[in-house]
């Protein structure tokens, strides 16, 4: 009876795997159309234009997508178990993920997790690069600081009245 149940288990992670990867291809291999999101709403990406992704912690997605586009994706709750999935799926209830409807999906310790995303924002390559810096997945480009050289007549100068034996009213 454990074999059967292993055996299901494992029957379930490999269906799970190759549904997301179908979805994934089926993705790259759409036709290219004008799947842009109207530039006044980012919180919706168009499945068909999903790319990609990084997985910057439990809570925070960076989505590529068609057009060099980036979004950060915010989950509702920590995923445990995310960073080290084999692949996600975005379900969307129309061909558009979206905050407060759509889901990310992905296995977790032998069973299917969804999780609601709480936030989509489309990312400036400025912004990326932030996001990027903040969850330690780039390192920031080291400025170096000008050496200090000593500047003639940049002496401190005392202006206290007591110091110079003044009194105020002298």
């Amino acid at each position: 009876m454990d074999n059967k149940m292993g055996s299901f288990k494992v029957l379930i992670k490999q269906l799970f795997v190759v549904l997301s990867l179908g979805v994934l291809a089926a993705c790259a291999a759409s036709p290219a159309g004008d799947d842009r999101v109207d530039s006044r709403r980012s919180d919706c990406i168009s499945q068909s234009s999903i790319r990609g992704y990084t997985v910057l912690d439990e809570a925070n997605l960076l989505v590529s997508a068609s057009g060099r586009r980036q979004y950060h994706v915010a989950l509702q709750r920590r995923a445990f178990g995310l960073r080290s999935t084999w692949g996600i799926a975005f379900e969307p209830r129309t061909g558009r993920v979206c905050a407060g409807f759509g889901e990310v999906i992905f296995d977790a310790l032998n069973q299917r997790e969804s999780i609601r995303i709480a936030s989509i924002r489309e990312l400036s390559p400025e912004e990326e690069e932030d996001l990027l810096i903040r969850f330690g997945k780039k390192k920031p480009e080291i400025e170096r600081q000008p050496v200090p050289h000593e500047v003639p007549g940049a002496e401190v100068e005392e202006l206290d009245p007591v110091a110079d034996g003044k009194l105020p009213g002298d």
